[in-house]
């Protein structure tokens, strides 16, 4: 598995791993199933503490990406309850399009941008 870190950047660490695994899982790069490294394993590969790793993976648990199991440890597990994430995303898409209307981003753009990153995301672009 492959993080990668900015440590320049302006997003929690814990954020950029809990990003990237969720990118994982879209680009198909983590199946159901598959286990994740420990968190020491992680943390002494990308240079970090290991209770930032903790924090990813206890986030990535509550969201439904992830669940532990006493012998395998963090495993994906793709929350199935379809609903209650759809009312998630509608919630966050709507500061999306409040943000790009308040930046004069028109809805053609905005479908534009949606095409492209699930193009990104089939192909493996991301």
């Amino acid at each position: 598995m492959f993080i990668e870190i900015d440590f320049n950047s302006d997003e929690a660490l814990y954020m950029q791993i809990r990003n990237q695994i969720i990118m994982g899982i879209a680009m198909r790069q983590f199946q159901e199933g598959d286990s994740l490294p420990s968190v020491r394993q992680l943390a002494e590969s990308v240079g970090i503490n290991m209770h930032t790793v903790n924090k990813a993976y206890t986030v990535l648990r509550q969201e439904g990406y992830v669940r532990v199991d006493r012998r395998r440890g963090a495993v994906i597990a793709v929350d199935s309850d379809r609903n209650d994430t759809r009312a998630e995303l509608k919630k966050e898409l709507k500061v999306i399009l409040a943000k790009s209307s308040c930046k004069n981003i028109s809805k053609e753009e905005m479908h534009e941008m949606i095409e492209e990153i699930y193009r990104e995301m089939t192909d493996g672009g991301i």
